[in-house]
């Protein structure tokens, strides 16, 4: 029997036994599309998340106070390597960024960078325009004017907050493309200098944002971001809340030194001594994507680990289908042998056709899990993600599931006596 011959009988074979192989190709695609769907869905949140920190890139880091349940653990290894023999007295701990400290630094901070000063101001805030108004759900944030730059915004229409609007803490805004949207429909311009209220203050609008999309089902655009002046005046209804300063340098080459002369000009303006250690954090915007790629890696894990158990259920039902195979097609197999078929055809016949379930359930697996994965993705609003590493993978492991799960059962289809075979009932 040639090659062809071979193939041919093990199509005509699987598709005369459809149940049995449907349920077997059913299991394996299932564990595929388990390992391919978690995987593809993974590799969007990866792509959504790089894009959510490549505003401020590489070259870029903020600044928080360092909470008491924190000592110890969170701060970048610069810190540590200069400051590693100091301690951190309890009672510096826990003291928020003041406006004062912040807008301090502001003055002092003479690197060539670009530096914003950011409060949060409430994540339940109430949009309203006439009679509609919003879901407590619409984000406010304060910032001055380098706030949009250094979080990834870009202006759709209208212009940015200026010197006066921090200074003043005046009643404007600039509002998300989903807020303008749902008050004045797809037209950028209607919004502009019109009044909306935010938790009934009156607020004039002075710009609308670009779409930013969303990240984990939290939209970005369902913001309003004001000065952090203003923020601090009608927003700032908890007294432990903290200001944050973002600083971008132009060249990561810059990076090291910011935060040195940023270190710098904290200490004393946190009124540390010389033998206190920090008792605030400078975070890297590329460690921050380096600490939730590596969570990412466990999810992985844990969908190979399903998919694995989900393979070897498949070997385990394969084999025996094959193992049933053998023994209906006991007559079959004596007259191969009978007619002058050697071991080895009958061996590679049962081979093939165990590989064969494999792949095609491997393939119906690898469609699903793209379509899953990619589901995800549209929630996440990014682009189509093909895993060519896993596809390729999965196919591979089911090849391998196949070859292992039919070697058995062909190796005993293969040593059969053709006469004793050709006398089964």
């Amino acid at each position: 029997m040639t090659f062809r011959d071979t193939i041919s009988l093990s199509f005509r074979t699987i598709r005369s036994n459809k149940l049995r192989t449907g349920i077997t190709v059913a299991i394996i695609a299932f564990g595929i599309m388990a390992l391919v769907g978690i995987n593809t869905a993974i590799d969007a949140m990866k792509q959504k998340l790089t894009e959510s920190f490549s505003a401020m890139g590489a070259n870029g880091f903020t600044i928080r106070y360092q909470p008491a349940e924190q000592h110890g653990r969170g701060r970048p290894r610069v810190q540590k390597e200069k400051r590693g023999l100091l301690k951190a007295k309890t009672s510096n701990l826990d003291k928020p960024f003041t406006k004062e400290q912040a807008e301090t630094f502001l003055e002092r901070f003479q690197y060539p960078a670009k530096v914003a000063v950011t409060l949060f101001g409430a994540g339940d805030a109430v949009v309203s325009l006439g009679n509609k108004k919003t879901n407590p759900n619409v984000r406010v944030q304060g910032g001055n004017e380098n706030y949009l730059e250094l979080n990834g915004y870009d202006l759709a229409t209208g212009r940015n907050l200026n010197s006066l609007d921090i200074r003043s803490g005046r009643n404007v805004c600039l509002i998300g493309s989903e807020v303008a949207t749902k008050f004045f429909g797809e037209n950028p311009e209607r919004p502009l200098e019109k009044i909306i209220h935010i938790n009934n203050l009156p607020y004039r609008v002075v710009g609308v944002l670009e779409s930013k999309g969303s990240t984990f089902g939290m939209s970005w655009d369902n913001t309003i971001v004001t000065s952090y002046t203003n923020v601090h005046r009608f927003f700032n209804s908890n007294p432990n809340a903290s200001f944050q300063i973002l600083v971008k340098v132009a060249d990561i080459r810059m990076l090291d030194g910011a935060i040195d002369q940023a270190e710098g000009i904290l200490r004393p303006i946190r009124r540390l001594a010389i033998t206190e250690d920090n008792n605030f954090i400078i975070d890297k915007s590329d460690s921050a994507v380096a600490m939730v790629m590596r969570n990412l890696r466990f999810i992985t894990w844990s969908a190979i680990i399903i998919g694995i158990i989900t393979l070897v259920g498949a070997a385990i039902g394969l084999m025996n289908i094959m193992l049933v195979s053998v023994t209906e097609r006991t007559k079959e197999i004596g007259l191969i042998k009978a007619i002058g078929g050697r071991q080895r055809n009958v061996r590679r016949q049962f081979l093939y056709e165990s590989i064969l379930i494999s792949v095609i359930g491997a393939a119906f697996g690898v469609i699903l899990g793209v379509l899953v994965g990619n589901a995800f993705s549209l929630v996440l609003h990014t682009g189509f993600v093909f895993p060519w590493l896993w596809l390729i993978g999965g196919i591979a492991l089911c090849s391998l599931v196949g070859l292992l799960a039919g070697l058995y059962p062909s190796l005993k289809a293969s040593r059969l006596n053709p006469i004793e075979a050709l006398r089964y009932e």
